[in-house]
C-alpha cells in the first residue's frame, strides 16, 4: 500500500506527504509527545487517542500502542483544549492552517472527557486511479469505510481541478477538515476557494448559497448525511455545476437501503404492477423500482489507497440492484509501475434485491449462456417438439433455447416447427427466457416488455409478420447461427 511506504522508498503514483506533525505534537502533552518523538514510524500515525482514567494510545496503520503507563488526567485534557482552536457544535476543533482534527468526548455536565487526535494529511497524486473521471465533468460521490481516505481523496480533487483544469472550485467545508482550521485555507486545496459553516445543521443552506453567490464550476462537500442536505445536492446538479462528495456508507448497497441518503442515487419507491406486467417480469406486484434521475453519475467505492470500484452508470446499476439482478463494478487498482490497471469485479447479489427474486438470477452484463444449469437442462420428454407435433420432413433438430413468444402466435410457433424440424423449448416468463421473439408492429410500440428484454441483455428478433413462413425462416436462420445444417440461406430476421 502507498502509505506504508510514505517513509521509506518512492511510491507507485508520485506522491508528496505534508503533514505537519510536529504542529499536532506541540499541543499534545509533554510525554505523549516525547514517545511519539522516538518513533521511526511516527509518519504511519493515524490518531493519538486520550481518554480520561486510561493510558494515552497511538494508533497506526499495524495497529495500537500505549504511549505511556499513567492515566490520562484532567489536566492533561485541559492542556490540549487551551492549544486548540474552539468545539464546534459537532465536537470538532482544528490547529490552525493544518489539516489535524480533534474531536472531544464529554459528560452529560460538558466536560471533555476523551479527545482524538487525527492526523490529518495532503497526499498528492491519489486521484491519479480515477482522474479521469474528475476531468469528465460527471457528478461523482465517493464511498468508504471510515479512515479510508475519502476525505484526502476530495481535498486532492479539489487541487487538481482549481489547479490543473483551470476551473472555479467552491469547497463547503462544514468541519474543517477539508482545508484546515482558520481563516486562511490550508495550502493542499490550490486555488480551490473554501465556504466554512456555523452549524453543521447549516450545511445544506451554505451548499446553496455557494451556487447563488460564488457562479462556481464544481462543488465539492464532504459527509453528507442528512434529507436537506442530499435534496440541496440535487438541486445544485439540477443546475448544471459538478457536484463531487462523499457520503456515509460503504458501497452503494448501503445507499439504496438508506431511505434517508438514497435519494443520492435516485431514491427507491414502491410501484404496484398490473397483473401482465407481473408475469412479464416473474414477480410479485409490488416491487422497488428508482424514483428519479440520480443526483450523481458515477459512485466509487473506495476500498484502499491503491483500489477502488467504479459504478459508472448509476442509474442503470440501481435499476439492476431492485430488479434482483447481480452487480459488477470495474475494479481499478495500481500496478507496480503506477499504471491503473481496470479490472471486472466478480459479480455480487445487491443487499436491496427484493427476496422474490431468485439469487441465481443471471446479470444483464452476464453473457446469456451463464444460465443455472437447472434451467437449462433440456427435457428428454419434450425433444420431439414443443407443441407435441412430429416434424415431417427428415430428422428433428434440437435448439438449447428457450423462446418467449411477444405477439406471436403458439400455434404458428408449433406449425414453423413441425414444418423444418427444428424444435426450441418454450419459457412462459420473460425472465426464463433466453430469447424473444416479437413482431415488427409490437416492436415499434416501445413495449415495457422489450424495453426490460434489451435491458436484461436478452436477444429480441422481430419478424415483419406473424405467420409460419416467417417463424420458419427464423428457425432456419437460429439453427444456422447455431451450427446446424438446414439448408441454404435466406433473408434472416431482425435481431434488437
Amino acid at each position: 500500500m502507498a502509505w506504508l511506504r510514505w517513509r521509506h522508498e518512492l511510491v507507485a503514483v508520485e506522491q508528496l506527504v505534508h503533514g505537519d506533525l510536529d504542529l499536532l505534537l506541540e499541543v499534545l502533552p509533554t510525554r505523549v509527545t516525547q514517545a511519539l518523538q522516538h518513533r521511526e514510524d511516527l509518519g504511519e500515525l493515524l490518531e493519538v487517542v486520550l481518554d480520561l482514567g486510561r493510558p494515552p494510545e497511538a494508533r497506526f496503520v499495524e495497529g495500537d500502542i500505549v504511549l505511556d503507563e499513567q492515566d490520562v488526567t484532567r489536566d492533561d485534557l485541559e492542556y490540549v483544549v487551551q492549544r486548540i482552536g474552539n468545539f464546534g457544535d459537532d465536537n470538532r476543533a482544528g490547529i490552525e492552517r493544518t489539516l489535524h482534527r480533534i474531536s472531544a468526548i464529554r459528560n452529560r455536565k460538558g466536560q471533555v472527557v476523551g479527545i482524538t487526535c487525527r492526523v490529518g494529511r495532503a497526499v498528492f497524486g491519489t486521484i491519479k486511479i480515477i482522474e479521469d473521471l474528475a476531468f469528465s465533468g460527471k457528478n461523482i460521490l465517493l464511498l468508504g469505510r471510515p479512515g479510508v481516505g475519502k476525505t484526502t481523496m476530495l481535498r486532492e480533487m479539489a487541487r487538481v481541478l482549481a489547479d490543473e483544469a483551470k476551473k472555479r472550485v467552491i469547497i463547503v467545508d462544514t468541519s474543517n477538515e477539508i482545508a484546515g482550521d482558520g481563516d486562511v485555507p490550508h495550502a493542499a486545496i490550490g486555488h480551490a476557494r473554501r465556504m466554512q459553516v456555523v452549524t453543521p445543521s447549516k450545511q445544506h443552506a451554505v451548499m446553496i448559497e455557494a451556487v447563488e453567490n460564488h457562479m462556481p464550476q464544481v462543488i465539492i462537500i464532504d459527509e453528507m448525511g442528512t434529507e436537506q442536505e442530499a435534496a440541496a445536492a440535487r438541486t445544485i446538479a439540477e443546475r448544471g455545476v459538478q457536484l463531487i462528495g462523499t457520503a456515509h456508507g460503504n458501497t452503494l448497497d448501503n445507499l439504496i437501503l438508506n431511505p434517508t441518503l438514497s435519494d443520492l442515487i435516485g431514491g427507491v419507491q414502491t410501484v404496484t404492477l398490473g397483473d401482465q406486467e407481473a408475469k412479464y417480469r416473474g414477480t410479485q406486484k409490488t416491487v422497488l423500482e428508482r424514483k428519479a434521475p440520480p443526483t450523481f453519475d458515477i459512485v466509487v467505492e473506495i476500498q484502499s489507497w491503491e483500489q477502488v470500484a467504479v459504478h459508472e452508470d448509476v442509474a442503470q446499476v440501481v435499476d439492476q440492484a431492485l430488479r434482483g439482478y447481480q452487480i459488477a463494478p470495474v475494479v481499478r487498482s495500481l500496478g507496480e509501475n503506477g499504471e491503473v490497471v481496470q479490472t471486472q469485479e466478480a459479480p455480487r447479489r445487491s443487499e436491496g434485491t427484493p427476496a422474490s427474486w431468485s439469487a441465481d438470477r443471471p446479470s444483464p452484463r452476464a453473457s446469456r449462456n451463464k444460465y443455472p444449469q437447472e434451467s437449462r437442462r433440456y427435457s428428454e420428454e419434450s425433444n420431439a417438439s414443443v407443441g407435441g407435433l412430429a416434424p415431417v420432413n427428415g430428422q428433428a433438430k434440437h435448439i438449447d433455447e428457450r423462446i418467449f413468444l411477444f405477439g406471436v402466435g403458439r400455434d404458428k410457433l408449433e406449425a414453423a416447427q413441425s414444418e423444418c424440424g427444428i424444435f426450441l423449448n418454450s419459457a412462459n416468463e420473460l425472465r426464463l427466457a433466453t430469447l424473444v421473439l416479437t413482431t415488427k408492429t409490437h416492436y415499434r410500440r416501445g413495449s415495457q416488455l422489450v424495453r426490460v428484454a434489451e435491458a436484461s441483455g436478452t436477444p429480441v428478433y422481430v419478424l415483419r409478420k406473424n405467420t409460419v413462413d416467417q417463424i420458419a425462416e427464423f428457425l432456419r436462420t437460429l439453427a444456422r447461427e447455431r451450427g446446424l445444417d438446414v439448408g441454404p440461406d435466406r433473408p434472416m430476421p431482425e435481431e434488437h
